[in-house]
């Protein structure tokens, strides 16, 4: 790749893929400047390693692994300094409990409720799940095998819909 085309290449798979660092963002954060905040990070480290892109590597498969490993890597930070800092608690000025409420009735928002509170490995299986990737791309992005891949999901399924089946049925 030419370096002059370099940031246009960059910019063209960027906006292709923008689902991706959205649908990401959505899972590990949940509030809206922390997405903003964790999205631009997520694009400075494609940016970063855009120079040792891989071609064997589908452009979704390679934005997905990066994406993945930001948003844990920023979700600890977040953790760490929320712990430390101990802010003031905004939910009390937040009138949208109501929508979120009603959201979480509906099956889907209870799914992805349930998907939240996963560990970072297992939200990032689900996601990509979700996202039909095959065993094999999932096992590409996340770095374990096949195998695992296909264990591991069969679990989180089996949890969550035990999970699922008590809260419905409670």
């Amino acid at each position: 790749m030419m370096d002059k085309n370099k940031p246009d290449v960059f910019l063209e798979v960027v906006e292709k893929h923008k689902g991706i660092l959205y649908k990401v963002a959505n899972s590990y954060c949940q509030n809206f400047e922390d997405r903003k905040d964790l999205i631009q990070e997520i694009i400075i480290q494609l940016w970063k390693s855009f120079e040792n892109y891989n071609e064997k590597f589908k452009y979704s498969t390679w934005i997905y692994q990066i994406s993945l490993n930001v948003a844990i890597s920023f979700y600890r930070k977040e953790n760490s300094r929320k712990r430390i800092s101990n802010p003031l608690v905004t939910d009390i000025f937040d009138f949208t409990d109501t929508e979120i409420a009603e959201e979480k009735e509906t099956n889907l928002g209870l799914l992805n409720h349930l998907i939240s509170k996963l560990d970072n490995l297992n939200k990032a299986l689900m996601l990509l799940y979700l996202e039909e990737k095959n065993y094999k791309e999932i096992s590409e992005i996340i770095g374990i095998t096949e195998t695992n891949v296909a264990t591991k999901i069969s679990r989180i399924k089996s949890k969550l819909k035990a999970e699922f089946d008590q809260i419905k049925n409670h």
